[in-house]
This record gives C-alpha cells, structure tokens and sequence, in this order.
C-alpha cells in the first residue's frame, strides 16, 4: 500500500512528465506555480532521509531470512535499493539549480526504486509461501 500510495502521491503532486517536473521544481510563471527553494526542498528530504533508509532496512533484513541471502544479486539488490533512494531524495537539489538532465533522472529513479521495492517484496512472498 505504501508504493501504491507513492505512486499516486507523486502522480497527483508531481505528475510523471519531464515537463510537469520541470514545473514542480522551478515554478512556471504562467500557471502560477512558484519555484521550490533549497531550503523548501531540504525541509522535505530531511525527514525523507530517515525514512527511506529505515523502509529499505527493514525490508531487506527480512530478505536474510530467504534462500537467496547471499547471492550476488542480494547485494546488487541493497547497494541498487541505497542509491536509488539517495537519488531519489537528492535529484530535486539538482533540479532547481538548472540541471534539466535531472528531471529524466527523478522519474526514472523513482520508476526504478518502486520496481526493486515490488520485486524485494515478491522475493519474500515467494519464500514465505513456498520455501
């Protein structure tokens, strides 16, 4: 429930257009959508820090407890599962500061990390039910 709900918060707020996160980030005059400030942007990431680092955490230590625990793709899995949401969190800073390479950048991390949540979660349905 918690990737569907990002997904159709970051819908709703964003929108999933190079364009519309252009907008969201450095405003845009004409539909009076005023552009984000760094300070703005890092009152939301700060928070955001603990709480991705806390929600991978604790989905891949249940992944320990599955038969794949130490292959390479479980470390491919928690190094891809870190960067992508430091990316996620920090592709905004670039954003606002001109970089307009960053904003294919944030949907395609966000597209990516939500991917890896869904199949960390499908490797713990499948080992609970039939290992």
């Amino acid at each position: 429930m918690l990737l569907a709900s990002s997904i159709l918060i970051f819908n709703e707020k964003i929108g999933f257009s190079v364009q519309s996160v252009l907008e969201y980030y450095q405003g845009n005059e004409d539909k009076f959508i005023t552009a984000k400030s760094t300070s703005g942007i890092l009152k939301i990431i700060l928070p955001h820090i603990f709480v991705f680092g806390l929600f991978i955490m604790v989905i891949l230590h249940f992944k320990v407890f599955t038969k794949s625990r130490n292959s390479q793709v479980f470390h491919f899995i928690i190094y891809g599962a870190f960067i992508l949401g430091l990316l996620e969190l920090f592709t905004p800073l670039l954003i606002i500061q001109g970089f307009v390479f960053f904003a294919y950048v944030k949907i395609a991390v966000f597209f990516l990390f939500e991917f890896l949540m869904l199949y960390v979660f499908w490797i713990l349905f499948k080992s609970i039910v039939y290992d």
